[in-house]
């Protein structure tokens, strides 16, 4: 009797087209074009040999420079297909950057297109194709997709990184994230358990594919046999007319992007079963807004070093109990621990530490993953609390505390504060450098408000020397592609 195999041991493609072949994979929302697995399939065979024919050595990375298209999960899959790590990078990073990034993936081969050729070549020590126009390319283009089986999916062991991503570098310089097909599978595995799976599914992707959250629909899709609709751009009108128009049933968004869908007078059909937000806290006003519309707003936590979720609240949860992310998915646990590193009891804060199957083994560089890992797990430095029932709330970043004037302030919990004020939308708190206090409390507002109507708010709320000292209202608060914020770029903005 043979040993038994665990699934999957190729690429999700070559498992898929077995099973569901006549099955509607991909959907160019921009083209109004179809793709089933039996075509994705021959789509990917042929990026693979692609690959093989560019790459001079075998099984290493491939980065691409590729905006949100199609054509990404042509290229997720081909690699996985050939046992590549596929690397997708940030086309909105400068070129210093962007070296950088390939250097410490030493990657055999960047794909570009059109809009990111010319800086493709200018970065690039290694072979650079494009998935446009052929004639264009540094060297000969990637092939078409002519169906043909000329490619052999290899095994594809659970621990081997077969995704590397690097982190937005909000706070600190980006890392590169290792991310394993076994981190893969029991992400979508423990999503699915969380938002459950219908056959007729279409996850609709309009976030950046460079982003886990961008990313994450092609490896569920696959996995589960649904569809991935793919809008190249986000613009209101247009993403809540491809909703309708494409029958989606769910979709990943930040919440700056939900804010401006609601603003348009988005309406979510019948067919919407879940509206997955992430990438940044959600305010109470944001989800009181969608509970009014009919919104089905499920609040997540996650991570890139966590493969995309960590917690999510279904939206019976969200409306109910206010803040709160929900509780970890399964097979994820979450310790919040104090500043000695011990547990603490429900509803006293803490970092938050994450274990698990989707937790990444490490970063590219091993100085980088030895601080940040413990015997407990991935200290993830994020703060937050639990209640008794295990629902989870996150309030700010260990190092976003701010000593001033000899105490201690949370800036997670004035942000929150400030938030709850009228007119106020969205906020962001920092610690400036002060020569009498040694920081002073700052925050950054956006909303219809002054400085001292949030002052004022903040006083009957918060403790004296919790109250922003200074505080800057502000169309939009500035954040990075993924839609987190940028606290580099408060502070400058306070600062000026």
């Amino acid at each position: 009797m043979p040993d038994p195999v665990e699934w999957p041991t190729r690429d999700l493609v070559s498992h898929r087209v077995g099973a569901t072949p006549e099955r509607t994979a991909v959907v160019d929302a921009d083209r109004d074009t179809e793709r089933t697995y039996r075509e994705l399939d021959a789509a990917v065979d042929a990026v693979a040999a692609a690959f093989d024919a560019h790459c001079v050595g075998t099984g290493g990375p491939v980065a691409a420079l590729v905006d949100t298209r199609p054509a990404v999960a042509e290229l997720l899959h081909g690699a996985m297909r050939t046992g590549r790590t596929f690397a997708p990078l940030n086309v909105e990073l400068d070129a210093d950057t962007l070296g950088s990034q390939l250097d410490a993936l030493g990657a055999d081969l960047l794909v570009c297109e059109r809009a990111t050729e010319s800086l493709a070549t200018e970065v690039a020590d290694c072979p650079v194709v494009t998935v446009d126009d052929p004639a264009a390319a540094a060297v000969d283009g990637l092939p078409d997709t002519t169906p043909r089986r000329d490619v052999t999916p290899v095994e594809l062991p659970e621990d081997e990184t077969g995704l590397v991503l690097f982190t937005s570098g909000t706070t600190s310089e980006p890392k590169g994230v290792r991310l394993t097909l076994g981190n893969l599978v029991a992400s979508a595995t423990a999503s699915a358990f969380r938002l459950g799976v219908v056959p007729g599914d279409r996850w609709l992707v309009c976030l950046p594919t460079y982003h886990m959250g961008g990313l994450a629909p092609f490896v569920r899709s696959a996995l589960y046999g649904t569809a991935a609709v793919i809008q190249r751009e986000f613009e209101p009108q247009a993403t809540a007319r491809v909703m309708v128009d494409h029958g989606v049933t769910g979709v990943s968004l930040v919440p700056t992007i939900c804010k401006r869908l609601l603003d348009a007078g988005w309406e979510p059909t019948d067919a919407l079963r879940f509206v997955l937000l992430g990438g940044g806290p959600a305010s109470a006003d944001l989800v009181d807004r969608c509970q009014r519309r009919g919104v089905p707003v499920c609040p997540t936590y996650g991570m890139t070093e966590t493969a995309s979720q960590i917690a999510t609240a279904l939206p019976e949860t969200a409306f109910a109990h206010g803040g709160t992310v929900g509780q970890p998915l399964v097979n994820t646990t979450v310790t919040v621990l104090s500043a000695d590193g011990e547990p603490v009891e429900p509803g006293q804060r803490g970092e938050l530490v994450v274990s698990g199957p989707t937790v990444t083994p490490g970063y590219l560089d091993d100085d980088a993953t030895a601080a940040a890992f413990s015997d407990r797990g991935f200290h993830t430095g994020d703060r937050g609390y639990r209640d008794e029932d295990g629902r989870l709330w996150v309030v700010g970043r260990v190092d976003d505390r701010i000593v001033t004037g000899g105490e201690n302030v949370d800036a997670g919990t004035v942000a929150a504060a400030v938030r709850d004020c009228p007119g106020v939308e969205d906020a962001a708190v920092v610690g400036l450098p002060d020569e009498e206090w040694g920081q002073r409390v700052a925050a950054l507002v956006v909303g219809d408000t002054d400085a001292e109507t949030v002052r004022g708010c903040c006083r009957a709320e918060l403790a004296s020397y919790e109250v922003p000292k200074t505080v800057r209202v502000v169309d939009a608060l500035p954040r990075t592609p993924s839609g987190t914020v940028d606290r580099d770029a408060v502070r400058r903005q306070l600062g000026a």
